[in-house]
């Protein structure tokens, strides 16, 4: 082909794409849609924004946990401080009442006691002075009584004169006045009467014995002397163990004086213990006056105590509910979000959650009251709801 024909056919080729390229660049022109429609998009974009759209499986994955929307009751608390200490009526102090010398100690620290058990003997000379006593006054009445029913029948026969009889009277009477005495003298030393019943029957080694009694059961929890050491005189010890029962405990409780109002007798209070466990217990006593070091109110609490969760000495924390206030509606408190500064629920859907502004009001330290928002039955998040919040900032952050 000779350069001459190319030349034309080039120029004929040119010449057909210039009258078609009008037509292609209208039809590659991108439409633009109409103002009514734009607008259409728009409103329904702006409707889908409280609504975040999640599987059930990207709400197990989240660990998104939820909870119903129900009447309930609010309770304005205080946490105070809590001294624990030993219910004084059950502390028992096993003391001496005669002078003597330890001879035996039955228990250790820490072993259990029950009430009226023997615990300690003691070798007392006061001891065994009274039972000698006792014993020769019983054998002395037991002859008058004998000489005196006697000469009673023979003044009746009339066999005996009256001054006999009436002489017979009187040493019978002395006699019975004399055992009298030598039985509440060992009354005194702390006898029971079983233990006085038992003296003539005996052995002699065994009148120098005094055995001492717990008045309360309990655990020893002091043991204040040592075999061999003498007791009950003037200027030794008398206390030879402390026995506490801590079935039951008390505790000290440092009110605020603007709670004091509050504060009633039999109210409700729980201790927290060392295990992060609740104690529930009573008020049983309301000072009227006011702790002068630290100008507080000072009450007592009453708590059981069957586990021993609660040692005397320790210094835990208490809660007093103050006030109660039923209301329509609650929530946990950690389903609360702020957005935007207002507080939100996330209420669940089919489609996942929906963002509501609510109005809140009473709290407590677990829930909170919802005046207006939400319906008592419907289901909101809880824990985790952070993450519905940051998922709705995405929402938020405009598109390039």
């Amino acid at each position: 082909m000779s350069k001459r024909l190319q030349l034309v056919l080039a120029l004929l080729l040119a010449a057909l794409v210039g009258a078609q390229l009008p037509r292609l660049m209208t039809a590659l022109k991108p439409v633009q849609p109409d103002s009514k429609q734009q607008d259409a998009t728009s409103n329904a974009a702006r409707t889908n924004d409280n609504l975040i759209r999640l599987s059930e499986a990207q709400i197990q994955a989240t660990k998104i946990t939820t909870a119903e929307i129900q009447p309930g009751v609010i309770r304005r608390r205080i946490s105070i401080p809590a001294s624990v200490t030993p219910d004084p009526e059950l502390v028992g102090h096993v003391a001496a009442k005669v002078a003597g010398t330890v001879a035996q100690l039955r228990k250790r620290l820490g072993d259990p006691i029950a009430k009226g058990e023997v615990v300690a003997v003691l070798d007392s000379r006061e001891v065994a002075d009274a039972k000698s006593e006792y014993l020769a006054a019983t054998t002395n009445y037991d002859l008058q009584n004998t000489l005196f029913q006697r000469d009673k029948g023979l003044y009746a026969k009339q066999i005996i004169a009256e001054q006999l009889f009436l002489k017979s009277r009187a040493a019978f009477t002395e006699a019975k006045l004399r055992l009298d005495l030598a039985r509440q003298k060992l009354a005194a030393l702390d006898l029971s009467d079983a233990e006085i019943a038992a003296l003539p029957n005996q052995p002699i080694s065994a009148l120098r014995e005094k055995e001492i009694r717990s008045p309360v059961a309990g655990r020893v929890s002091e043991r204040l002397v040592a075999i061999g050491q003498p007791v009950g005189g003037e200027g030794q010890s008398k206390e030879i163990y402390i026995v506490t029962d801590v079935s039951t405990v008390e505790a000290d409780l440092a009110v605020p004086v603007a709670d004091m109002p509050f504060i009633k007798e039999k109210q409700r209070v729980t201790i927290l213990t060392p295990e992060g466990r609740e104690v529930a217990g009573s008020v049983i006593f309301v000072n009227a006056m006011l702790t002068p070091e630290t100008r507080t109110g000072h009450v007592i609490a009453s708590f059981p105590n069957q586990n021993q969760a609660l040692r005397p000495g320790s210094l835990l924390t208490a809660r007093v509910v103050l006030e109660e206030q039923k209301v329509r509606a609650m929530a946990p408190r950690a389903a609360i979000q702020t957005v935007a500064n207002e507080p939100v629920l996330f209420v669940r859907n089919p489609e996942g959650f929906d963002k509501r502004i609510v109005k809140t009001g009473a709290r407590d330290d677990e829930n909170i009251q919802i005046e207006a928002g939400v319906k008592p039955g419907e289901i909101v998040a809880v824990d985790n709801s952070f993450v519905l919040k940051a998922e709705l900032g995405k929402n938020d952050i405009p598109e390039e």
